[in-house]
This record gives C-alpha cells, structure tokens and sequence, in this order.
C-alpha cells in the first residue's frame, strides 16, 4: 500500500492538524511525506482508492486503462456491501465485481462521494475527516476480505 496525491508539495509532511487527529485514532502519521502521483504509481496498483471524485478523474486522465480500478473511498466502500459477502474472493475479483456493478459516473452525486480536505481548517474539522476516513477505511476492509463492518474496524485499528 502507498499514498501519492495530484496536488501538493513533493516531500512535505502532513499537517500537524492531521498528525494530531490521527495520534488521536492510533495512527501514527508522523513520518508521512507526499509525494505527486505519478503513471508508474497507477500502473503497478491493483486498487486506487481516492479521497474525491476530481481524483478520480485525474487518475483516469493519467491512466486511462486505470478507471476500472479506481474509485472514491465512498463509492467503493457502497459498492462492495451491495455485493454478496466476501467469502474467498480476491482482491482482484472484488474490485472487479464492484466495477461491474458501479453505475455510470453522470449518474453519481460527486459530493456524495468525497471525503472533504479539511487543509486550513481547525483541528475539529481534521478530527471529522479522521474519524470518517477510520470508519470508511474500516468497512472497505470488511467488504474487500469479509468478515463484516466490525472485522473491519478490528483490521483497520491493528
């Protein structure tokens, strides 16, 4: 697993806001650096999960053969528990069930389907977006290796 963004500045940490947030959840984040997404990032993932829909859409610009695999941390996450459990699935074949039965992207809300950047905001709204990536994080687990929402905030807390 690695993280890499559309925007921002090569090399700079996250903000203090968000190290403090999620020290708060368990998460130590400290040492996170950023760094621009790049084609050989899309190439070698076999899921891009992003924060908001224009990432998405930024993905697919880059990597076009990329689309089928990308999705928002949301829309994935609503896909995957509208699909049967996850027994012994792969990976691969979740996100390609999840893929199959996603509707066409005009029809999606996109603000629906964001986590909201809360960069220049309070700590308050950085402890939001924390608390509602663990908690999306942790059905994603759930609905990529089974086990329920409750397996997954298991996973996603260890």
């Amino acid at each position: 697993m690695s993280s890499a963004g559309i925007v921002g500045w090569e090399g700079s940490p996250a903000a203090d806001e968000a190290v403090q947030a999620a020290g708060e959840l368990g998460a130590d984040i400290s040492g996170h650096r950023a760094r621009r997404l790049e084609r050989s990032h899309v190439e070698a993932a076999d899921l891009v999960v992003c924060m908001a829909t224009e990432h998405t859409d930024a993905v697919a610009r880059l990597v076009p053969d990329a689309e089928p695999r990308t999705f928002t941390l949301k829309e994935l996450v609503r896909l995957l528990e509208s699909l049967p459990p996850a027994d012994s699935a792969g990976v691969e074949d979740r996100v390609r069930a999840a893929g199959a039965v996603r509707p066409p992207r005009r029809d999606l809300e996109p603000t629906d389907q964001d986590v909201a950047d809360p960069l220049g905001m309070s700590i308050d709204a950085f402890r939001t977006v924390a608390g509602e990536i663990h908690e999306w994080s942790s059905r994603l687990v759930a609905g990529l290796f089974g086990g329920g929402v409750d397996a997954g905030r298991q996973a996603a807390s260890a």
